[in-house]
């Protein structure tokens, strides 16, 4: 018989593997349910790669093979808003493939431009996907200089398996990332200098990214797997207040705790604490 206290301690991990098993505790509030839902070419159009898209049922599949990827562009820019798509990622060997839903500007302001992003970074076959959130302004992921403001997560289920709904808020005092209506992370805005104020288009794109997507390009795209197909449906485009109980802005007690319990069990990594980053770049932190 084990003394007590290995009982206990093996009583604190059942439990916790428990609790990581079942996933986040409830936000209490789902705002991805008061939005209709939209078909692909109500509020999108092809951006690059044509021949790399099939549209089916209101929704999209993009795909990476050896002669190209492929991308879409909302019809309009937003200054603000509520932004979410059910997506499926490919299985297997994606090393070196990003699979996006983002808000950018960079086709009206090159070399000066604002961008807010959910990236999957692709992995090799046994290791989970990344997804990974950005915040970049002004030109601070333009040039040689670049200043990302990244928060990368694993997360509590298997992403190739089936949809997931994935969504940006985006206002004038904050940003929030939700994966399935709770929240991962918000990044607040302090100051002018560190928050994207123009006006964005939303975006969607799979793209060969091997210098740097898998383990800082450790893994490159192995095209032997190909083709890396994205699957997006559901997609949903309405107010920025839209995400919060209040109806204004900020979240509730309860998604901050879901949001909590996500960063504890789940965030794998972040700017701020990375002591290889200059930090007089990124004040906010």
């Amino acid at each position: 018989m084990a003394p007590p206290f290995l009982s206990l301690i093996l009583l604190f991990l059942i439990k916790v593997a428990s609790s990581s098993a079942q996933g986040p505790p409830s936000p209490g509030y789902y705002p991805s349910s008061r939005v209709r839902s939209i078909g692909f070419d109500q509020g999108y159009r092809n951006l690059w790669g044509p021949q790399h898209q099939n549209e089916d049922q209101g929704g999209i599949s993009i795909w990476l093979d050896k002669s190209s990827g492929s991308g879409f562009k909302s019809v309009r820019s937003y200054g603000s808003g509520y932004f979410g798509a059910a997506i499926k990622v490919q299985t297997g060997y994606t090393a070196g493939v990003i699979t996006s839903f983002y808000l950018s500007n960079n086709e009206q302001h090159p070399g000066d431009h604002d961008e807010i992003d959910i990236e999957f970074l692709g992995t090799t076959l046994d290791k989970p996907y990344v997804l990974q959130t950005n915040v970049w302004t002004k030109g601070s992921g333009d040039g040689n200089n670049l200043i990302g403001r990244e928060h990368r997560f694993h997360l509590w289920f298997d992403p190739t398996h089936d949809f997931h709904y994935y969504a940006i808020v985006y206002n004038p005092s904050e940003i929030i990332f939700l994966v399935d209506d709770v929240p991962i992370r918000r990044y607040a805005r302090k100051s002018d200098a560190t928050f994207p104020l123009r006006p964005m288009w939303v975006y969607g794109s799979i793209w060969d990214a091997s210098s740097w997507a898998t383990e800082d390009g450790k893994y490159r795209a192995d095209y032997n797997y190909q083709p890396f197909i994205g699957r997006y449906n559901n997609f949903k485009l309405g107010p920025a207040s839209i995400a919060s109980p209040s109806g204004t802005s900020g979240l509730s007690r309860q998604q901050y705790a879901a949001m909590d319990w996500v960063q504890r069990n789940y965030k794998v990594y972040d700017y701020c604490t990375d002591s290889r980053r200059d930090h007089s770049q990124t004040p906010e932190c």
